[in-house]
């Protein structure tokens, strides 16, 4: 019995690598041409859908349309509002989207009051896709819009990996009972001797996902050699957030060369904003203070995924927390950030990823518009000051768990492998 459950178990890893990579060679085939051995910049003058206003057309008839509607925006790429701001953009915005639509929409507002955004592309990577989401955004006027979607979203795999499989562990049962149960990942528990949830899974999928798609994929972002800069759904940016980001990349250049990140977010009180509101410092990365509107470079890009497998094994689900482990291990400097004191970020979100319920928007909004006031005489300042530079150091932290299963080691590693 034992010899046959080994047996088993073996034939599922391998049969799980080769449905994944199967997966992703479909998938890279209809999101993007690699048999196109043309120069890079002609596969897009060739393609006349992949700069033009046109907005696809979703299909949610069944699982299997919506799966090709998918692939064929990834592929496509339709830039809304292109030719009424032509030229390469100033600043990209990558913006992870699952499903709060209302939130979403106090982030465009903040957006649509930003100055000079409409020197900028606005890059939305979805996980979750309705037609009402794609609505809000198919409604920005103001600036460039691409929308990118995580093609391995639980939506499009409701019942298989990478969703949650009928035949999968339940989170509690103990490995001995897995074992003999005969449950799909039984060997394959957390540290903490949890099984995987595919909804707690997603997050980190769709972020590593994204970054890998936005800077290797993404037609638009081709030639360009500013930060991305990362945000979510339910953040909402002040008026000076480009004004003080172009700050931000003139002080890295004169004082700070060797900074890897730019966080014009963080998690502070705005009561002494006005004071604060043109200071900055430079720190080593940390996962509760530099994870919102984190800005990257096409440099950093590479370090982090020179450390792919140690990002995609390493057993916690958040994506921060996992950066925060990678600083200083993998990528053998620790990570210098240039941060801003005063935060260009607002974090409105008052439920998320294990608060689903009791979601209060209009309540956001009030807090928004007090912050707003709170902030008004200290924006837009004239030059920063370096507040103090801190050494940068690895910060070990005990990881979280939720990520010990194999089949999302290996799908996680394969988004930035040429299959």
């Amino acid at each position: 019995m034992r010899f046959r459950l080994v047996k088993r178990n073996l034939l599922v890893l391998l049969g799980v690598t080769f449905i994944v990579a199967t997966l992703l060679f479909s998938t890279r085939l209809l999101i993007v041409s690699e048999n196109d051995t043309r120069e890079p910049n002609r596969a897009v003058r060739d393609n006349p859908d992949i700069h033009s206003g046109d907005i696809l057309k979703f299909n949610f008839g069944s699982l299997s349309e919506l799966t090709q509607s998918v692939y064929s925006a990834n592929f496509k790429q339709g830039v809304q509002n292109a030719d009424r701001f032509p030229g390469e953009p100033q600043l990209v915005l990558v913006v992870q989207v699952h499903n709060r639509p209302e939130y979403l929409k106090l982030f465009i507002r903040s957006l649509e009051r930003a100055a000079e955004v409409h020197s900028f592309l606005l890059i939305f990577s979805h996980d979750h896709f309705s037609e009402e989401i794609n609505t809000i955004v198919q409604g920005i006027t103001f600036c460039k819009v691409l929308q990118i979607y995580f093609p391995f979203s639980t939506q499009l795999y409701p019942h298989e990996f990478p969703g949650q499989d009928p035949q999968d562990c339940p989170r509690d049962l103990s490995k001995d009972d897995a074992v003999k149960t005969g449950c799909l990942n039984a060997q394959h528990p957390d540290s903490y001797g949890h099984y995987r949830e595919a909804f707690i899974t997603q997050t980190k999928h769709h972020w590593w996902w994204k970054l890998h798609f936005v800077w290797e994929r993404v037609q638009a972002m081709q030639g360009y050699r500013g930060f991305a800069i990362f945000l979510e759904e339910d953040n909402y940016i002040l008026p000076d957030f480009f004004h003080f980001y172009k700050f931000m990349i003139d002080f890295k250049k004169k004082s700070c060369s060797d900074c890897d990140v730019l966080a014009l977010g963080n998690h502070d009180d705005l009561t002494d904003f006005i004071r604060i509101s043109n200071k900055v410092l430079t720190t080593g990365w940390m996962s509760t203070k530099h994870n919102i509107g984190m800005a990257i470079s096409r440099e950093m890009y590479y370090k982090l995924m020179g450390c792919s497998n140690e990002f995609c094994t390493y057993d916690d689900y958040n994506w921060d927390w996992t950066l925060q482990y990678l600083s200083g291990t993998c990528i053998s400097k620790p990570v210098k950030v240039l941060a801003a004191l005063g935060s260009r970020v607002l974090h409105t979100g008052d439920c998320g990823l294990h608060q689903k319920e009791n979601c209060r928007p209009e309540q956001a909004l009030q807090r928004v518009e007090e912050k707003l006031r709170m902030t008004k005489e200290g924006l837009f300042p004239q030059s920063l000051i370096l507040m103090r530079a801190e050494a940068p150091e690895h910060k070990a932290h005990l990881k979280n768990g939720g990520w010990g299963d194999v089949r999302d080691h290996i799908l996680c590693n394969n988004y930035a492998k040429r299959l």
